[in-house]
């Protein structure tokens, strides 16, 4: 099962998290790059891959991490907040 780290202080905007999901998932062209669209991405995976978030930096960062952590348990995922 694949895992995403995702490190807080490595971005300075919620666009930068949303990014970097796109290409750590392989997500299609047409992701929105918001929590509707990574819900929808996730939804059509058997599987979602494990998540290990640092809830550190900018504050839209900190919130955009939040929201995604909470998207990926939704879709069945572990995530585990470093």
């Amino acid at each position: 099962m694949q895992t995403i780290c995702l490190f807080g202080g490595d971005y300075a905007t919620a666009a930068q998290v949303h990014l970097a999901l796109k290409s750590l998932l392989s997500l299609p062209d047409y992701y929105g790059m918001n929590a509707d669209a990574l819900n929808d991405c996730l939804s059509e995976h058997a599987a979602s891959p494990s998540l290990w978030v640092n809830l550190t930096g900018p504050e839209e960062v900190v919130s955009c991490l939040r929201l995604v952590s909470r998207v990926f348990r939704e879709n069945g995922a572990d995530v585990k907040e470093l």
